[in-house]
């Protein structure tokens, strides 16, 4: 599937804008992603885009959420591996499968670190993603008032792929301040 085709589909079945915005922060950061660890952008970054793509079908209710997504994109055509990275990406609804694929990994802790990124810039004053800096991501891993849905461990996932936690915040923060208008960041 081309992205404009992955774009319309997550835009036929999802209407809230800040959830198209994550979308869109995800697949930036999983197309970063993948061109650090040698892999294909385009197909990385359909799994990042269209991971939630059932997410107002399925009220966001964490025991469905990525199932109904999962079986969406399955008879859409769309590769296997995404299909199971997208499956996996909600621990809640995988019901005892774990991830052990880099991608899995990838989609997981760069979808939930958008969350972070995202957070950290709306209490800046200019709430853009570009004024925020590595360290204020770092610094507010460690608080774990700020952001409390943001699972930390999930981010944390990031080291599976062989990136420290500091490489991974510095890719997916570079990510996102390049669709930061596009994403209203």
């Amino acid at each position: 599937m081309k992205r404009e085709e992955a774009l319309e589909l997550l835009k036929t079945h999802v209407k809230n804008e800040k959830m198209i915005a994550h979308c869109l922060a995800s697949e930036a950061v999983l197309r970063a992603l993948a061109e650090r660890l040698g892999e294909d952008p385009d197909h990385w970054g359909l799994a990042g885009l269209l991971h939630d793509v059932d997410v107002e079908i399925t009220g966001a209710d964490p025991e469905v959420h990525a199932l109904e997504g999962a079986k969406m994109l399955e008879q859409k055509g769309i590769a296997p591996d995404i299909v199971e990275a997208v499956k996996l990406h909600n621990e809640e609804a995988a019901h005892g499968q774990e991830r052990h694929k880099p991608l899995h990994y990838a989609l997981a802790a760069g979808e939930t670190i958008t969350g972070l990124i995202t957070a950290t810039a709306l209490v800046y004053p200019d709430k853009k993603v570009a004024s925020v800096k590595p360290k204020s991501i770092t610094k507010r891993m460690k608080e774990k008032a700020f952001a409390a849905s943001v699972n930390r461990d999930t981010i944390r996932e990031c080291e599976k792929l062989g990136i420290s936690l500091q490489e991974f915040v510095e890719i997916s923060l570079n990510a996102m301040k390049k669709v930061g208008p596009e994403i209203g960041l």
